[in-house]
């Protein structure tokens, strides 16, 4: 039998997200190593207009906007997203001096959770557990049994399901408080 839901999807989303962690850690080391701290600001900006631009997927699908491949569209969302987020984590470094700024980490750090969850697991883990019933069930076993089999996999996808109603508040309370720290940023210094 094929691999679980777990190890075919569970672990690659963990090594995206570890990975986004690592590169930042690596910039920011890079940018200390070398006297570059100046550079950390644009980072935020960057960051941002990636985040930003990353939304035409959003309207796109949302049909506000009519051209573009919704596909192609979506791998722009991914990828931008996740380099933004890449870029602002750099931004944000290691500083405890404001709430605010990391409680907008926080909500990041769990958006691009949700979107990976989106990205890597739902979908693909939907097909493995029904392709993974159709075997079964063409080898012999019967519905309840396999069922039965496949309790841990179809317990899992049920609970990714629910990731929409997780990713669109929590980017909406992210933009909310990014929003909130420019403009504080903007107005005490």
């Amino acid at each position: 039998m094929k691999r679980s839901v777990f190890a075919k999807f569970v672990i690659p989303f963990i090594q995206w997200y570890v990975l986004m962690i690592l590169t930042a850690i690596a910039v920011d080391f890079f940018l200390h190593r070398f006297q570059l701290l100046s550079l950390c600001i644009y980072f935020g900006y960057a960051g941002t207009a990636l985040v930003v631009l990353s939304f035409i997927y959003s309207l796109r699908k949302r049909k506000i906007i009519e051209s573009g491949s919704p596909k192609k569209l979506l791998l722009v969302h991914e990828y931008f997203s996740w380099i933004g987020s890449v870029f602002i984590l750099v931004h944000a470094g290691i500083h405890f001096n404001a709430i605010l700024p990391w409680l907008a980490i926080v909500m990041l750090l769990i958006n691009v959770a949700s979107g990976l969850v989106g990205k890597f697991l739902l979908k693909k883990a939907r097909e493995t557990l029904k392709e993974k019933k159709v075997v079964m069930i063409e080898a012999g076993v019967s519905q309840a049994d396999a069922d039965k089999k496949l309790f841990w996999d179809a317990v899992t996808v049920d609970l990714m399901k629910k990731w929409r109603v997780v990713h669109i508040p929590i980017s909406l309370l992210f933009g909310i408080l990014v929003l909130l720290h420019i403009i504080t940023t903007l107005i005490f210094y």
